[in-house]
């Protein structure tokens, strides 16, 4: 049992009865009234509050009348309180002297508490009352001070009239009516004032001319580079799996791919360091942002992981995080617009503004729709740095197309171009486009072993069909029942509870499958068929690498953006021959066949000359993860879009040509004597050019050649030298927009030079010109890199 102490219980109540409920009330706003005032006036005794941008000239020492006030009248409602409690105190004194028969010490205990409170009360009015003539001194004082800054700025806050910023005055213009549009303005200190604009389009834009006031040296003062620290080649990648998060599906895809590639990966990674030697790789800081799994996208593609979407995408980002971390960089993953803003540094607002700080990566890997968020909520910081930029672009994006002001003079504008970027930062699947970087994917390489069980495992008279959705198989069983004569046919069509009606009852579906079961049932089929859709996915490599012979239909007329709705809107007049061009054209007999499925002939003979066909499982090196590693490595290590010379001006003469015409007199060489090109990457002397034929495109016509067309070449041929050595006859040489030049004119003996860098163009062709064509070797199994790029 707990006792009490008898004089304890006295102390408690006798607190509970001198603090009455109203006494506790009228000294809480006593005290809230005093902390109120001098959090008020804290701020009002210095031109400057402590959190204030240092971009704020503070006015609200004009306030000093209305501070006075507002001093004076608490001062009055203290003195009121304090009358008011002593009238109270007396009458309820005088009550309780009445009940105070029996306990008339209470009383008296009662009396000095009271008095107490009302001392404290009335002390503290008093100090109001003293704060209130000392903080009007003040006041008087700082608006004088005030007074005297201001006409002394006033003359300093007017908008400059300096040639070397055109834009200052229509910039403060535009300010004086817009810079409430967004909060931004007011985050960088903008209030409304002309030194607050003048302020921020001097030092956090770029539109105005430092005032000779203000103090500089944080302004110039730039952020020191952190040091260079090597990239070491990487084995493990349970810290990328970590990185890349969860809950999406398309991510659990992702993460479960790099997971059953790691010991790939690390073999890859062990080769490479071996053929670099010791060359020196810096480590880069990399933001990899996927805009199409953010919700702001829509993300269409997670809920159809499971349903039999598309997986083309997901297989290239898994590949592209697994190949940048392996190579040792520095890796930050975004899928959401949020992480994006707080990964970039975006000010709060609508992303009018710049970034508070310098992008703190030295690359970002993106595709479409994260280039359109960054440049929704970058401002001018996203011209600034949108050399950093890498676009992963599955169909590529031809110059014509990036090019805003020519797209949309000449017709090339679309929903996914007009970027301006250097047509080498848009990255492809496949090399089908050498106007662009080739970034890729990687498929499963086979060691011997499993390629000589895979050989002798195969059934001669098992097909498996290229296509997951219900949609590609319909209107195709004129091809199947003719296969179906010779094979047994396999699928892997998606369905939830009922057998897809546009499936065959003859073929059997084994439903959506996941990738390692997919794996098997390639490595005992004998053919892998495709109807023409999708184009150009990872499907068709994985089956080859699989000992599987591919089988595609022909297309005539190609499809383009021209007669065919998927390409429709893309920034690409690529023409398809085929279902997959690479496979088509890159691998061939006897991997791939291409035949017209409009000719049941074709089509029959086709599918018997496969059958007596024997093949080896086949990869192509530069979809093996070495191949993948090593061209990457080569981008980072070379590519520079922000530092790069930019061209020499058109018609201009170098004083000793670098050419010379080939012995064959059919093509120019770098001569062997002649200086390389500083900087110049892929090297220059690789370089070999020819003048296609009218009608012909330079990227068939080094094909022609067995070369690849090079546009970081067509700047040493833009010039009248090139075509003089050629012995082109030109009767004039003019210099214009247009992204087939340069180019010899037919009829009419004119030679046509290119005006502006973003054009050049391996795409493109016209019956009216000749192209002047920059070509170049490349690495066996690996056409992005010539072989001296390494």
């Amino acid at each position: 049992m707990i006792t009490v102490n008898p004089d304890g219980k006295i102390m408690v109540r006798r607190c509970l009865v001198t603090l009455r409920p109203f006494r506790l009330f009228v000294l809480g706003i006593g005290l809230f009234s005093l902390c109120f005032l001098m959090t008020s006036l804290g701020g009002q005794l210095s031109a400057r509050r402590p959190g204030d941008s240092p971009f704020t000239i503070r006015t609200e020492v004009m306030g000093g009348p209305e501070s006075r006030g507002v001093l004076r009248k608490m001062s009055d409602l203290l003195e009121l309180m304090a009358k008011r409690m002593d009238t109270l105190a007396r009458l309820e004194n005088s009550s309780e002297l009445h009940r105070a028969a029996g306990n008339g010490h209470f009383a008296v205990d009662r009396s000095p508490a009271g008095a107490g409170l009302m001392e404290r009360i009335q002390a503290i009015a008093q100090n109001v009352s003293d704060i209130a003539v000392k903080v009007d001194q003040i006041l008087r004082h700082s608006l004088l001070l005030h007074s005297k800054v201001s006409e002394g700025r006033r003359d300093q806050c007017e908008a400059p009239s300096d040639p070397k910023f055109p834009d200052c005055s229509g910039k403060v213009e535009w300010m004086r009516a817009r810079w409430t549009s967004d909060p931004c303005y007011a985050f960088f200190g903008v209030d409304g004032t002309e030194c607050s604009f003048l302020i921020y389009l001097s030092e956090v834009e770029w539109f105005c001319p430092p005032l000779p006031w203000r103090n500089q040296t944080a302004t110039q003062r730039a952020p020191k580079p952190l040091p260079k620290v090597q990239a070491v080649f990487r084995s493990n990648l349970s810290h990328l799996l970590e990185l890349m998060g969860s809950g999406k599906e398309s991510l659990i895809f992702m993460k479960k791919r790099t997971k059953r590639l790691t010991a790939q990966w690390a073999l890859a990674a062990q080769r490479l360091a071996q053929k670099l030697g010791g060359v020196r790789r810096d480590q880069k800081q990399i933001l990899v942002h996927i805009g199409f799994l953010t919700e702001e996208s829509g993300d269409v593609f997670s809920p159809r992981v499971l349903k039999g979407g598309p997986l083309g995408e997901m297989v290239q980002w898994a590949d592209i995080l697994a190949a940048l971390y392996v190579l040792g960089h520095g890796l930050r993953i975004t899928v959401s617009l949020k992480e994006l803003q707080s990964n970039l540094g975006v000010p709060p607002g609508r992303g009018s503004c710049p970034l508070t700080v310098p992008l703190p990566f030295d690359l970002v890997y993106t595709d479409y729709h994260g280039l359109q968020q960054m440049k929704q909520h970058m401002g001018l910081s996203f011209k600034k740095y949108r050399c950093r930029i890498r676009v992963i672009d599955t169909f590529g994006t031809e110059p014509a197309y990036n090019h805003e002001e020519y797209a949309t003079l000449h017709g090339y504008r679309t929903n996914w171009g007009y970027w301006n970027l250097n047509p080498k930062q848009f990255m492809t699947m496949f090399p089908h486009t050498p106007d662009n970087s080739f970034m890729g994917f990687v498929s499963e390489e086979l060691n011997e072993t499993e390629k000589q069980l895979i050989k002798g495992g195969k059934a001669s008279n098992m097909a498996v069909v290229y296509g997951k959705e219900a949609s590609i198989w319909k209107g195709k069983e004129k091809f199947l029942s003719i296969l179906n004569k010779y094979m047994e046919i396999h699928g892997t069509v998606y369905y939830e509870s009922q057998r897809p009606p546009e499936v065959p009852a003859f073929v059997k579906n084994h439903g959506l499958l996941p990738q390692p079961e997919f794996q098997q049932l390639l490595r005992k089929a004998k053919l892998f068929i495709g109807f023409g859709f999708p184009y150009e996915g990872p499907a068709p490599l994985e089956a080859i690498a699989n000992g599987c012979v591919f089988l595609q239909s022909r297309f005539s007329p190609p499809h383009s953006s021209l007669n065919h709705e998927f390409f429709r809107g893309k920034p690409t007049s690529r023409e398809v021959f085929s279902q997959h061009p690479y496979a088509e054209n890159f691998i061939g007999k006897p991997h791939v066949w291409t035949v017209d499925y409009n000719n049941s002939e074709e089509f029959e003979a086709a599918i018997k000359a496969i059958m007596r066909t024997q093949v080896d499982p086949y990869l192509p090196y530069e979809y093996t993860c070495e191949g993948m590693l090593e061209r990457i490595h080569a981008y980072i290590q070379h590519q520079d879009f922000c530092t790069a010379p930019g061209p020499a001006p058109p018609g201009a003469r170098a004083p000793q040509s670098p050419f010379i015409l080939a012995p064959n007199a059919t093509h120019l060489e770098w001569a062997r004597n002649a200086s390389l090109a500083a900087g110049a990457w892929p090297p220059a002397h690789s370089l070999r050019a020819w003048l296609a034929a009218a009608g012909r495109a330079c990227t068939d016509a080094c094909l022609d050649h067995g070369l690849i067309c090079e546009p970081s070449f067509f700047p040493f041929l833009n010039s009248q030298d090139a075509f003089r050595k050629l012995q082109v006859p030109c009767d004039s040489t003019e210099s214009g927009m247009n992204h087939l030049y340069p180019a010899f004119g037919q009829p009419g003996q004119e030679c046509f030079l290119q005006k502006e860098p973003l054009l050049f163009s391996c795409a493109g062709s016209s019956t009216k010109y000749r192209r002047l064509c920059p070509c170049r070797d490349f690495r066996k199994g690996q056409v992005a890199l010539c072989r001296a790029c390494l």
